[in-house]
């Protein structure tokens, strides 16, 4: 084996996508001295995806200082890759879930800092911007980072305000002329893997916001707020949100994206695959290995086992797949182009046993398959 690329996802609770390869790369080089390994560690578009694509592509990390979810100054950060060329944002680093812990609030939270970060980028001669959605403790559409890049929101009485969750259902007409001009020309792509709409019962407050801190009560009034959004947003920017898919993530930022950014939505692992030119990489690779915790039909959906499968059946390069568990409902996964899949739990035990041995149990499968195609290498 001369050449081995790896594309991991994580094993949710136990292993970092970083930490897989690094385990996988180590029994390579043990039984293949000369091989080179690629590793690409692979995050979902929230915590810790700036570092993966560091990681993978080489940059540096910009700091600054914007709004956190209370409208609060932090010190944030993003990723330069590409010579400076390309910013990888990370929603949570500025909206997450951890900054609000013992005070989640969704109906007060807002994006602003995410937009102060995008402005920074693009002052800094970004000409493309990657953000990633997830782990977020806001529900406002979106409309904070809008107001950050000079997007300007109205009530019935005329007067302008920034928009948090808690005031979406207040917002009476949207004024874009003001629009910080040099973001215009910039490429703005948004990770997202997730399906659900903008607004309705499997909109964003339905299903994120309880987990933001939202009762009963409150996500109802947080929906009919993105109901409002998603209908001032037809009428004054003649875009229609209701339907899209993925407009419902991160506390509908995914809506807010496409209607004030200009952005595209985009399953994550194409993202990067795209942004690493996974294409070209895997041109003379004699073994792909990717995994994830489990794989079952949620996988076959897009994730990051089947969007990596994919590529490598195009280019008709071998996909070995290492999971913590598979279910029974993955026989497709193989027209799909996998070639095999391997679970690294070696003895029937509950998850909350078999999790605390996953370093050593996939480091004993991975020493297995490596020395597998050694022998076969061999004859």
């Amino acid at each position: 084996m001369n050449k081995a690329v790896l594309i991991p996802d994580s094993f949710k609770g136990t292993l970092s996508s970083t930490q897989i390869c690094d385990v996988m790369k180590k029994n390579i080089n043990k039984h293949f001295p000369e091989c080179e390994v690629i590793s690409i560690p692979v995050a979902d578009g929230g915590e810790g995806s700036v570092d993966c694509f560091l990681s993978a592509l080489g940059g540096k990390k910009v700091f600054t200082v914007v709004k956190n979810p209370y409208f609060e100054d932090m010190e944030s950060f993003y990723g330069l890759i590409d010579n400076g060329q390309t910013a990888v944002i990370e929603m949570a680093s500025c909206a997450g879930l951890p900054l609000v812990e013992g005070r989640k609030n969704p109906r007060k939270t807002t994006t602003y800092g995410v937009g102060e970060l995008i402005l920074h980028a693009v002052n800094n001669g970004c000409k493309k911007i990657i953000v990633g959605l997830g782990g977020s403790c806001t529900n406002d559409g979106g409309v904070g980072a809008a107001s950050a890049i000079g997007v300007k929101f109205f009530d019935n009485n005329g007067k302008e305000f920034i928009p948090t969750g808690g005031t979406l259902i207040d917002i009476n007409r949207i004024d874009v002329s003001n629009i910080i001009e040099n973001i215009k020309n910039v490429e703005i792509v948004t990770m997202c893997d997730i399906d659900n709409p903008m607004y309705g019962k499997n909109g964003a407050a339905y299903i994120f916001a309880p987990q933001k801190g939202a009762t009963t009560e409150v996500v109802e009034e947080l929906d009919k707020g993105l109901m409002n959004l998603c209908n001032v947003i037809k009428r004054d920017l003649l875009i229609d949100l209701k339907s899209v898919k993925g407009g419902g993530a991160a506390g509908a930022m995914g809506a807010g994206m496409i209607a004030f950014f200009n952005s595209r939505l985009e399953m994550g692992i194409e993202t990067v695959l795209n942004t690493v030119k996974f294409n070209e990489i895997i041109e003379d690779a004699d073994m792909i290995f990717t995994g994830e915790g489990k794989i079952d039909s949620q996988s076959l959906r897009g994730k990051v086992v089947i969007g990596v499968a994919k590529r490598a059946k195009a280019k008709n390069v071998p996909v070995t797949v290492v999971v913590g568990g598979a279910d029974n409902d993955v026989e497709k996964a193989y027209d799909i182009g996998i070639s095999s899949i391997f679970t690294i739990n070696r003895l029937p035990e509950a998850l909350e046993t078999s999790k605390h041995k996953s370093k050593e149990n996939l480091e004993a499968t991975i020493d297995n398959i490596i020395r597998l195609i050694k022998t076969l290498e061999k004859k």
